[in-house]
């Protein structure tokens, strides 16, 4: 079986799991307390936690004080977005784009539907891109925030978001970047040499080989910030509840992890070139979908006119390729990608979609598999359609 599903999850691995393992199970050398508890089961655990917020923080570019521990990516773009347009706003103007991930746009919404924002959606490149100068063109007075994701989920294309928040500092906006897919292949962070010079941040774990329920929000210090859950006061009363320590340890060793295996990513690369010109080439109807150049070393994602995106994907699964026909988050829907809308493709091409992810393990030969089995599983789609 060929796993080419990355962008919606990926397994756990092991070196998380063995630093996980202290801090879940009891035992003589157990740290499982609760770091808010003034006992040695408790100081052990706020040291832990301690410790790896300051990993995270080294990762993502920021202090230790900057890092918010959340539940993974939807918490921490929901955080961002609401409590800073709730917190101090210079006005009620917010700024994104289209092909956002639903948990921004949902956010939008909100603050559109029930606190009186308005929300302006930029332009967009027929690849997804956002050009600097309509973002120049945007900006107000009263623009409280800028929220544009650094590579996006269903279509791979990498953001110049580094250009886009200097012309948001420029303005006095702060810019929120959803980097959740970007962390495990790029240099993400909001500051340090590697930085993209935003100043809010998210991360999550489940995409870069930590569990499931474990997310970061990097928050640049000094922006105001109203918390979505209230309770005991946690993470500096940003974010209450009990902090996840096995978590917060999972996601800083899996960042880590990332990090050093940051030189292999052009192998990675060069398997998804592989696999984009072979499909490109074995099916002469596929429309290949995001920037051909700007986009993330694991990403290839297509669509097939006159196929179902739905059946291409059951003749893959059939013939042991998994992947999947855009973003796992909207489970249920059998509506056409809003991403590929935006794009301006039609919505009987939209359902067409197919996405492939490749995992850090990928090689040329999974990306030649996955060429054959695709060119045989359209093929039989369409006969059967036909």
């Amino acid at each position: 079986m060929v796993f080419a599903d990355s962008a919606a999850t990926t397994p756990v691995r092991r070196e998380v799991l063995e630093a996980m393992w202290p801090y879940l199970a009891g035992g003589s050398d157990s740290v499982f307390g609760n770091p808010s508890s003034h006992h040695e089961v408790g100081e052990r655990a706020a040291e832990a936690l301690a410790q790896a917020r300051e990993a995270i923080a080294q990762r993502l570019g920021c202090r230790p004080s900057e890092v918010i521990l959340t539940s993974g990516g939807t918490e921490s773009d929901n955080l961002a977005i609401k409590g800073i347009a709730l917190a101090a706003p210079r006005g009620k103007h917010l700024v994104s784009i289209a092909t956002e991930h639903e948990a921004v746009l949902e956010s939008l919404g909100y603050l559109e539907r029930i606190h009186g924002f308005e929300v302006e959606l930029l332009p967009l490149a027929p690849s997804g891109l956002v050009h600097v100068e309509h973002l120049l063109e945007a900006l107000r007075p009263d623009t409280t925030l800028v929220t544009i994701a650094h590579a996006n989920n269903e279509i791979g294309t990498v953001q110049p978001i580094a250009e886009l928040a200097a012309v948001a500092r420029e303005g006095g906006v702060p810019f929120h970047t959803d980097a959740v897919q970007s962390a495990g292949w790029l240099d993400v962070g909001i500051g340090g040499p590697a930085g993209l010079g935003v100043d809010a941040l998210s991360v999550s774990g489940h995409k870069l080989g930590a569990p499931k329920g474990v997310g970061a929000l990097a928050l640049r210090g000094g922006i105001p910030l109203e918390p979505l859950v209230h309770g005991g006061g946690q993470e500096r009363g940003r974010r209450s509840g009990t902090e996840n320590v096995a978590g917060a340890v999972a996601l800083a060793v899996a960042l880590e992890l990332a990090a050093a295996e940051r030189p292999g990513v052009s192998a990675v690369a060069e398997a998804r070139d592989a696999l984009i010109e072979g499909v490109l080439d074995a099916v002469p109807s596929a429309i290949l979908t995001g920037s051909p150049e700007h986009r993330l070393p694991n990403h290839a994602s297509f669509c097939f006119p006159g196929t179902s995106g739905e059946a291409v994907l059951l003749e893959l699964e059939r013939r042991g390729v998994t992947c999947s026909s855009g973003s796992a988050c909207a489970a249920g829907s059998d509506e056409p990608s809003h991403v590929l809308i935006a794009l301006g493709i039609a919505p009987e091409i939209a359902q067409a979609a197919v996405r492939f992810t490749l995992g850090h393990e990928a090689t040329r030969a999974d990306a030649e598999a996955i060429v054959a089995r695709t060119r045989d599983a359209v093929g039989a789609v369409g006969s059967l359609r036909g």
